[in-house]
């Protein structure tokens, strides 16, 4: 698969290198075209390195890496470009105090689906710190994490579910691109538990055998 990378920073590194050592052509593209090729050259695997205009005009399927805000202004300057492919979405629009910045409002990635009409935003990777993403794989007691997905296109959904996948996690499905929200407010409630209150928000709810509460032992 042909994956073009925007932005050079510590998502884009973890989850290209996944990708690259699961035989994925990269290609890694950011404003500042030195980064992109320091970036590509420590990913390896001939990844590729230029613009961010070449990275979305190489990829079948864009990731975009980028900070909140600059992802809608990004696909926005590419939308022709962008039209008809698969743009991952890990942005958390988290702010000071662990604030969604989104509330009230349309989600970070229905802001990507407006800013380039036509193209297939898929959310996900957004639910983890980026050094759990360069685990080789993410596993926690023996069991894969398990990446969420939100999408409205099943192809792109299909291609998504594959990329996980090649991350060594196990993709759920979130529900369509207007739940995507829901998964952005996680994050915001995660990262809040974890670094304000020192929380495993693995204990907030039952294991599965229990989401209905106890079972009656059978007579």
């Amino acid at each position: 698969m042909k994956i073009g990378v925007l932005g050079t920073g510590n998502m884009a590194d973890a989850l290209a290198t996944h990708w690259v050592r699961a035989g994925h052509e990269v290609f890694v593209g950011g404003r500042d075209e030195q980064k992109a090729q320091r970036l590509a050259t420590r990913i390896g695997g001939a990844a590729g390195h230029g613009s961010l205009q070449a990275a979305v005009s190489f990829g079948e399927v864009v990731l975009a890496a980028l900070p909140y805000g600059a992802g809608a202004d990004v696909a926005r300057e590419h939308q022709s470009a962008l039209k008809g492919k698969v743009l991952l979405d890990c942005a958390n629009p988290v702010g000071p105090g662990f604030r969604l910045l989104t509330e009230g409002g349309p989600s970070a990635a229905l802001r990507l689906a407006a800013a380039a009409p036509g193209v297939h935003v898929v959310k996900a990777f957004n639910l983890c710190h980026e050094d759990v993403w360069r685990m080789n794989p993410p596993v926690f007691d023996g069991q894969p994490l398990t990446v969420p997905i939100c999408g409205d296109d099943e192809a792109a959904l299909a291609l998504a579910r594959k990329l996980v996948r090649d991350t060594g996690c196990e993709p759920v499905a979130g529900g369509g691109l207007d739940r995507a929200g829901l998964l952005e407010a996680t994050a915001a409630l995660y990262i809040g538990l974890w670094v304000a209150e020192q929380a495993d928000v693995r204990a907030i709810a039952p294991p599965l055998t229990y989401a209905t509460g106890p079972r009656a032992e059978s007579a």
